[in-house]
């Protein structure tokens, strides 16, 4: 299980999360929830107490993913495989351009 802490520029929203199974949630913080109940971090994910589930990553933070040949160097510069839309979430998306960024939890965080 791999696990992230969403930003919202400095405030947690919330965390992201790939399950062994392969499916994704994603649950904003509860003091998130009541300190900006109106700063979503996307439209299709508005603030709220329910956890969000995919069986593949939300749109969102796929689009956060470089493409093209900045997605070939970061896959090779990382050791990571390009189908490894998680891995490549975590290693390239820690100071991403605009208000989120994405922060990974070590394993032996949890």
């Amino acid at each position: 299980m791999r696990k992230a802490e969403i930003y919202y520029k400095d405030a947690i929203a919330g965390i992201l999360t790939e399950t062994d199974e392969g499916e994704y949630t994603f649950q904003y913080e509860n003091t998130y929830v009541k300190k900006y109940p109106d700063q979503f971090i996307t439209f299709s994910m508005p603030v709220s107490d329910i956890k969000y589930t995919d069986k593949r990553l939300f749109p969102f933070f796929e689009g956060l993913i470089p493409e093209g040949w900045l997605l070939d160097i970061a896959s090779k510069n990382w050791k990571i495989n390009p189908n490894d839309r998680m891995g490549l979430l975590l290693a390239c998306c820690q100071n991403c351009i605009g208000a989120v960024s994405v922060k990974p939890i070590p394993e032996e965080d949890e």
